[in-house]
């Protein structure tokens, strides 16, 4: 046997799955990710045994969402064994979220194990609050309406947040055939979450092209490497989601982001209440006794952390959200105001000003809140923060 057969693959020189035995759903050869190899066994194995119900699930289902259906409800559980095993857990999970956050950001790769895992969470601290919390009977039912109002809310603006951010498309001639022009005689069109194509908007001069989806851009636009389109005004693409948060839906995702907070600690103090009804909130979290007396007083004081350290990480994603909003920048400037050094630091360096869309706090926000999709009252908005500056 010649040596090139037993050396390992190179990175640039990756192995055929046609050289092996598991090309038998189909070659995978030069994937990015074994996902995608098991998403296609996943989808034909057992074709002709499967009930059509039970098909239509499987042809939705992606291998990156099984571990956070999988691993949740363990790993909580798990931690609500003993004191020592809920801190090393809930100390590592973190940790392992953000190593998994880095290794798909690193291949540019849309994944729906983020999307699970929210989605995952509230619907089971909110199945533990029916089946632990609420026949203790210490909740009153107006605290059960607000905590299922809250959860229902979320949900439905989660789902009118993913119809869209605002993509840019291309009406007619390509850049590159010479139908559009960045000094104004160009057109774009600009489609808005559930509305077909809108009239074409001319474009001015701050336009730039892009060479992936080749379109002329309009200002603040910018192409989203993981969506593998171009949006507008492109503020970051959020995992949570699996979505990009742009023109069309930044202003729901804050309304999303901010419901969504407000239950959870609503959520996080009847709990806390019920188990530990002597004690302040916050000294209930850090100190409950008798708590781990029996295992189902012991999961609710898990979840109750768990759900904690959710909400602090949201809670500083909207702090940084409205600190950007409040200078009219978008995270995506920020991070190339910082990469090329061009902006300026604020509040004690919290917030990287690029000096180029801030009018002041009052008509940053109005531009926010008045700005939409295509035309309509985002022009409208613009044009009141005009005559103000003129003013």
């Amino acid at each position: 046997m010649k040596w090139e057969k037993l050396k390992p693959p190179e990175p640039d020189d990756p192995m055929c799955c046609c050289e092996c035995d598991c090309n038998k759903y189909e070659c995978s050869c030069n994937c990015e990710d074994l996902d995608e190899a098991c998403n296609r066994w996943l989808k034909g194995h057992a074709e002709g045994q499967r009930s059509p119900a039970l098909s239509s699930v499987i042809n939705r289902l992606e291998i990156s969402m099984v571990p956070a259906l999988v691993l949740l409800p363990l790993l909580l559980r798990l931690a609500a064994l003993h004191v020592l095993l809920g801190v090393v857990v809930l100390s590592t999970l973190p940790g392992f979220l953000l190593w998994y956050y880095y290794a798909t950001h690193r291949r540019k790769k849309r994944t729906l194990f983020f999307l699970t895992l929210s989605l995952y969470s509230l619907a089971y601290m909110y199945y533990l609050f029916l089946t632990e919390i609420l026949p203790r009977g210490d909740v009153t039912p107006m605290q059960f309406f607000v905590l299922t109002a809250g959860a229902v809310v979320t949900i439905a603006l989660l789902v009118h947040t993913k119809r869209g951010p605002g993509f840019v498309v291309a009406a007619g001639l390509t850049p590159d055939q010479g139908g559009v022009e960045l000094n104004g005689g160009g057109r774009t069109e600009v489609r808005s979450p559930g509305e077909e194509t809108r009239a074409p908007l001319v474009l001015r001069n701050q336009g730039s092209s892009c060479a992936v989806c080749k379109v002329v851009r309009p200002p603040r636009a910018g192409h989203c490497r993981i969506c593998g389109t171009c949006v507008q005004r492109l503020d970051h693409h959020c995992i949570w989601i699996n979505s990009c948060v742009g023109k069309s839906n930044h202003r729901c995702f804050l309304l999303t982001l901010s419901v969504f907070l407000l239950t959870s600690v609503y959520g996080i103090s009847v709990v806390l209440h019920s188990l530990c009804p002597r004690q302040h909130l916050i000294t209930a979290l850090l100190y409950c006794p008798g708590v781990y007396n029996q295992y189902s007083t012991a999961l609710c004081f898990t979840c109750a952390w768990y759900s904690s350290i959710v909400t602090g990480g949201l809670l500083h994603l909207l702090f940084f959200q409205l600190l950007n909003i409040s200078f009219n920048v978008t995270e995506r400037e920020v991070q190339a105001a910082l990469r090329y050094k061009t902006g300026r630091r604020h509040l004690l360096g919290l917030v990287v000003d690029t000096g180029d869309y801030s009018r002041g706090f009052f008509l940053n926000w109005l531009e926010f809140l008045t700005m939409s999709g295509g035309g309509g009252a985002g022009s409208a908005g613009l044009d009141l923060v005009r005559t103000a500056n003129l003013v």
